[in-house]
């Protein structure tokens, strides 16, 4: 995989950390503690594997006395993001996530997009962008999934709904390599997937989709986003709401055994479909 100005820019982050910190004579686990975050966490940022918060990058600069250089760099490296500004953040957040819940009604979740499908998407909603700028996102989007093959990875459950695996984005072949790489990604158990069949009807979330996140060292989060916008919402009583609205989706949604079998059929569909033409 193709390495980005952004990823190279975050090791650089991680380098003067592990600078800084030994040149303190701070320990991962030392630093971890006064920084209210893992010692296994203050290595990955090393590694520039993790991005801190912007809470923790304030907090290494008073444990460290570095006078503000890492909000700076911090800031820089985030007004950079090749995200939408609505959707930086959570960027950021699923990078630290134990644990990911996710519903997609229409659209693919960007974590489980193959390159080819991520470029139908980007293409459709810019349709006038430029090569630069479509290779830009469909790069930004394929290395977020990077978390799903580390050692750390979350716990991943993804609920799609039946019309995100019968929408054909990019075409057939497009559609048939996607739905494969779901599957196989099932069978390597690294993502739990249900489908809400259409039959199911009326469902919670039907207004777009919906991202719950728990964390080890912060209170659990949740993410709603439709076409033009995303709120992160960490208001407890909220995220109670949206954790129920999931809970509902799952009950509605197939087992995940059948779960399988029907996205396995769909490609086979997409397959034939496309042999045809």
């Amino acid at each position: 995989m193709a390495r980005s100005k952004q990823q190279d820019a975050w090791e650089f982050f991680g380098e003067l950390l592990k600078e800084r910190r030994e040149a303190a004579g701070f320990s991962q686990g030392e630093l971890g503690r006064r920084v209210f975050v893992s010692g296994a966490y203050i290595g990955l940022f090393e590694q520039g594997i993790r991005k801190p918060q912007l809470d923790v990058a304030r907090r290494i600069d008073e444990v460290l006395q570095t006078g503000g250089i890492f909000e700076r760099t911090w800031r820089k490296l985030i007004d950079k993001s090749p995200y939408a500004s609505y959707f930086s953040a959570v960027a950021e957040l699923e990078g630290v996530a134990t644990k990911l819940c996710e519903f997609a009604p229409l659209v693919v979740p960007g974590l489980l997009q193959t390159d080819a499908y991520a470029r139908a998407v980007t293409l459709a909603a810019n349709p006038f962008a430029t090569e630069e700028y479509v290779e830009e996102k469909v790069t930004s989007r394929i290395e977020r999934a990077r978390i799903l093959a580390d050692a750390t990875r979350p716990e991943y459950w993804v609920t799609l709904h039946e019309n995100a695996i019968r929408i054909p984005v990019g075409g057939p072949l497009v559609m048939a390599e996607q739905l494969g790489h779901i599957a196989t990604l099932i069978r390597q158990r690294w993502v739990l997937v249900t489908v809400v069949p259409r039959a199911a009807g009326a469902h919670a979330s039907m207004d777009g989709s919906l991202r719950l996140m728990e964390f080890d060292d912060q209170p659990p989060t949740a993410y709603t986003e439709t076409s033009f916008s995303g709120t992160l919402l960490d208001d407890p009583a909220v995220v109670k709401r949206a954790q129920r609205a999931y809970d509902l989706l799952r009950v509605a949604a197939l087992s995940p055994e059948a779960s399988q079998a029907l996205i396995e059929s769909a490609a086979e569909d997409f397959r034939r479909c496309a042999s045809t033409t």
